[in-house]
């Protein structure tokens, strides 16, 4: 497989902050805090260019508040920015807290703001010439404006004979969504990516090898992450298959998964296996929670 990659989704600024031990109520609690350009869709679109992809695009959309800033983070990163100035919405927000003390293990609050207004009206079918994989963030599943994007961007790929990658972003928001809304809008893509607890979410499994198998019937790859411990493959009626993690000292989970999709992808364009594909994503993941942020070593 050779060619551009495609992404759509969310472009989010992202308040970390760090702090040792449990959160104080009422009171304060010290803590390091930094403004960095993050994102699930942006995230993985930065660490697949790290992973050797080239012709690296991201579509989104941000608030004038931002949009500048955003822009050039994407280009140092190497990925080529299509973004959309919304005159009406801030530019999305997550404000992530950080226990230090318990592996780098993080909370999110997250407001989406103009993230969620990409819609129809942003796409065209130009958008996936010389493009040959397209990969949508879950984010734009949860509001009625992207999810119908999500549609419309499916079909043209499938007339293209693109193929479709999903992440689900968040059992937080598939769980309100509804799990079998969510699984009929993504219905039709080629690779599901979701994590250990979006996997039991959208089947319902105590197990995420059962899960990843459950899932494999639907799809014709999925893939689980499993964070430290690797992560599972599956589909096609095959065996599912572990692909063992990457030990490193954790400061910071946020944007793992989005790494170790960047580097999935960007080793599947690259022309590797499905397993060797994610072996590459583990690498990615554990080079991505060594790191302060979502993205790769110029902003660790």
């Amino acid at each position: 497989m050779s060619g551009g990659l495609l992404v759509i989704g969310d472009v989010i600024t992202d308040v970390v902050a760090r702090h040792e031990g449990p959160l104080a109520p009422a009171t304060d609690t010290p803590a390091r805090i930094a403004m960095l350009p993050g994102g699930a869709g942006a995230n993985a679109a930065c660490w697949a260019v790290r992973r050797g992809a080239r012709d690296v695009r991201m579509l989104g959309r941000v608030g004038a508040d931002a949009a500048a800033w955003h822009g050039q983070a994407l280009i140092r990163a190497g990925v080529r920015p299509l973004l959309i100035t919304d005159q009406y919405e801030p530019t999305g927000t997550v404000v992530s807290l950080v226990d230090s003390a318990a592996n780098g293990e993080r909370t999110f609050l997250t407001d989406s703001g103009a993230a969620l207004r990409l819609s129809v009206a942003d796409w065209r079918d130009g958008l996936l010439n010389g493009v040959s994989h397209l990969h949508l963030s879950g984010y734009l599943c949860f509001a009625e404006e992207p999810r119908a994007l999500v549609r419309l961007a499916m079909a043209a790929a499938r007339a293209r004979r693109v193929p479709v990658s999903v992440d689900p972003a968040s059992a937080g928001f598939v769980a309100r969504m509804g799990v079998e809304r969510f699984l009929a809008t993504v219905k039709g893509a080629d690779v599901l990516l979701p994590n250990r607890d979006e996997a039991l979410l959208l089947t319902g499994a105590d197990d995420p090898v059962r899960a990843a198998e459950a899932l494999g019937s639907r799809f014709p790859l999925v893939v689980v992450t499993l964070g430290a411990e690797g992560a599972l493959v599956a589909g096609g009626g095959a065996e599912v298959v572990k692909v063992s993690g990457v030990r490193v000292t954790p400061r910071d989970t946020t944007g793992a998964g989005d790494a170790f999709t960047g580097g999935f992808l960007a080793a599947r364009l690259g022309g590797a296996g499905v397993v060797a594909a994610a072996e590459a994503g583990c690498r990615a993941g554990a080079e991505a929670v060594t790191l302060i942020g979502g993205r790769p070593a110029q902003y660790g």
